[in-house]
């Protein structure tokens, strides 16, 4: 999460833009259709998995792991009850699995932020 700049479009301006301008329209409808599917996939990934690996796809996922061809990846520094209200569950179930993590060897903290390592990923594939 970084600062941002939000503007407000009126609906009819909106409306107007979309219909005039088809190759915007392309690209909200894409976006609209990328976010839904997002949504169906953690509405599945809420009911047929566990706490332990919603946050470790979720790291994974602020980490933009496998994007890129490092081997560890950093994530900036973000608190564990925003972690908590992402996997949807409490701040000290965050804290217990991070501490797992890090015992294990998936993740390391420094002072940039959560370092993720490659093997963090068995988390989220192991069943």
């Amino acid at each position: 999460m970084t600062d941002c700049i939000m503007d407000k479009i009126d609906k009819p301006l909106m409306v107007r833009v979309l219909h005039e301008h088809h190759d915007i329209s392309e690209l909200f409808v894409t976006h609209l259709l990328t976010r839904n599917i997002r949504y169906e996939a953690d509405l599945v990934d809420q009911l047929f998995n566990s706490s332990e690996k919603r946050l470790a796809r979720i790291l994974l996922l602020l980490s933009n792991f496998g994007k890129e061809s490092k081997s560890e990846t950093v994530v900036p520094k973000v608190n564990q009850d925003t972690l908590a209200q992402m996997v949807g569950t409490t701040r000290s179930r965050v804290s217990h699995f991070m501490n797992r993590f890090r015992e294990h060897g998936f993740i390391d903290y420094d002072e940039t932020g959560l370092i993720i390592h490659s093997g963090l990923l068995n988390v989220v594939l192991h069943d």
